[in-house]
């Protein structure tokens, strides 16, 4: 007798079919494309485009921004989600809405914020250009501007696993003695670790591909901040 819960094999089929199709039309081709139009022309003609000097620059600046966006966004995420998920105070809902306002504000905004706060003309501008200090059109720009549009990651891949876990564990280890760094170290983070290390992930491949905010704070001066 067939069970009552039984799927309908060609809604299965349908589903299954529909998501393959999406997969291939929308991921697999477009990587496809990309990568024969990059090796169109020879492995040689590729290697020597990514050998260039100007190739070599911007992959620099994109491995020194991202050494030091992601262990930045990682602090702050692992904080966010402690506190977020540990204590109880008023505001709480305020606070993940804002954590999460880089997913919804276009990057080219973004962008741009830091160029009124830190431009010529904007609310620091004067005061930096007294004091010498370049924000806008250099490294520390870029890292502002990639921060601001990455920082949701990692706290937004830990809230919702550290609440499924509770903290019970967490209150046992305080009931034995445990301080905040034993308590940190040996009971919470083996728990997280998987979810760091997945925010992490994304936190870097966005902060990789980020072009929208940078390329309004960076000026696309060659071997300096393209």
């Amino acid at each position: 007798m067939k069970r009552a819960t039984a799927d309908n094999w060609l809604a299965r089929y349908l589903c299954i079919g529909t998501l393959l199709a999406f997969v291939l039309v929308f991921l697999v081709l477009p990587v496809c494309v990309i990568l024969i139009e990059a090796l169109r022309l020879g492995l040689g003609f590729y290697g020597a485009a990514l050998s260039a000097p100007n190739s070599l620059s911007a992959i620099r600046l994109t491995l020194l921004v991202a050494l030091a966006v992601v262990p930045m966004n990682t602090v702050f995420g692992v904080c966010a989600a402690w506190a977020i998920t540990h204590f109880k105070f008023r505001g709480k809902a305020l606070l993940i809405s804002l954590i999460e306002i880089p997913l919804w504000v276009s990057p080219v905004i973004g962008g741009l914020v830091f160029a009124l706060i830190f431009g010529r003309q904007g609310w620091l501008g004067t005061w930096l250009d007294t004091h010498q200090i370049q924000i806008l059109f250099a490294y520390p720009g870029i890292v502002l501007a990639t921060a601001f549009v990455t920082f949701p990651f990692v706290a937004r891949g830990l809230i919702p696993l550290m609440q499924s876990q509770g903290s019970k564990e967490e209150e046992a280890a305080l009931t034995l003695g445990a301080n905040g760094w034993q308590l940190f170290w040996r009971v919470t983070f083996p728990k997280i670790k998987w979810g760091v290390l997945y925010g992490m992930i994304l936190c870097n491949a966005r902060a990789m591909g980020e072009f929208g905010a940078v390329s309004v704070v960076a000026g696309n001066i060659e071997d300096q901040t393209n």
